[in-house]
C-alpha cells in the first residue's frame, strides 16, 4: 500500500509537541474497550518477556497479575509516562518527525500500540523500525476503537470506514515485514444499573502481526 501526500495530511498542522505538551491524565477509551484489551494482553503476553509500549501515556493496559522482565515506554508526553507506574523506563519522541527508535536490534519481544496507531503519519518506516527492533517471529499488537483527536489523525485515517482501517492497519504491516495473524473486530458493552442493564460501548479492534523479517 503507497499512502499519497494527502493520505498524510491532516487538518491541524501544528507541531505535534506543542498539541501534546500539557498532559492529559484521563481515560481516553471506555473502561469495557480498557477491559477487553487487558484480557488480550493476558492471552499473549508472558512474565519473561520485554514489552514495548509504543506510544503509551499515563496508564497502563497490562494484566496487573504478570510482572514482565521490562516494560518500555514511548509517548509524547513526560509527565504522563512518569505517571505510568508500569514503565520501567520511557522516551517521548515524535515519530510523525523521526522514526529511529533508541532501541537495539531484536530486544524486544512483544511490541503493542493502542490508540495510537491513528496518528501515524510514516506508518511503513514505523512498521519496518519495528520489525528491526522486534525479534524475528515475535509479536505486535496494534489495537484501537473509533475515537481520535481527529485533527491530528491523517486523512488515510479520519476518511476511511472502521473495515477500512483495519485494512490499512494489515496492508502496511504486511508489506513492511510483518505477516497477520490474527485480526478481531468485536463490540463491546458497558455494563448500567449495578450489572443488570448494558449498553453498547467502544468497538474493539486488534491487528496481530508477527515479525516475518530475520533479524536474529
Amino acid at each position: 500500500m503507497k499512502l499519497s501526500i494527502y493520505d498524510r495530511e491532516k487538518i491541524d498542522i501544528t507541531d505535534d509537541q506543542i498539541f501534546y505538551q500539557q498532559p492529559r491524565l484521563v481515560h481516553h477509551l471506555s473502561s469495557s474497550f480498557r477491559t477487553r484489551l487487558t484480557k488480550l494482553y493476558s492471552e499473549y503476553l508472558i512474565n519473561h518477556n520485554v514489552i514495548l509500549d509504543l506510544m503509551s501515556s499515563w496508564v497502563s493496559h497490562l494484566p496487573s497479575d504478570i510482572r514482565y522482565k521490562k516494560v518500555i515506554g514511548h509517548g509524547m508526553n513526560e509527565a504522563e509516562l512518569s505517571s505510568n507506574k508500569r514503565l520501567d523506563s520511557y522516551w517521548v519522541q515524535n515519530l510523525n518527525k523521526t522514526q529511529n527508535m533508541p532501541i537495539e536490534d531484536s530486544y524486544i519481544d512483544v511490541g503493542l500500540i493502542v490508540a495510537g496507531w491513528q496518528y501515524l503519519q510514516y506508518p511503513e518506516n514505523v512498521s519496518l523500525e519495528l520489525s528491526r527492533i522486534i525479534k524475528s517471529d515475535s509479536l505486535l499488537i496494534i489495537s484501537f476503537t473509533n475515537r481520535a483527536f481527529w485533527t491530528k489523525a491523517p486523512n488515510i485515517w479520519t476518511n476511511s470506514s472502521e473495515e477500512k482501517r483495519i485494512e490499512y492497519v494489515s496492508d502496511i504491516l504486511s508489506t513492511n515485514g510483518w505477516r497477520i495473524e490474527k485480526i478481531i473486530n468485536e463490540t463491546t458493552e458497558d455494563k448500567r444499573l449495578f450489572g443488570f442493564y448494558s449498553s453498547e460501548s467502544d468497538p474493539f479492534f486488534s491487528v496481530i502481526a508477527r515479525n516475518n523479517k530475520s533479524n536474529n
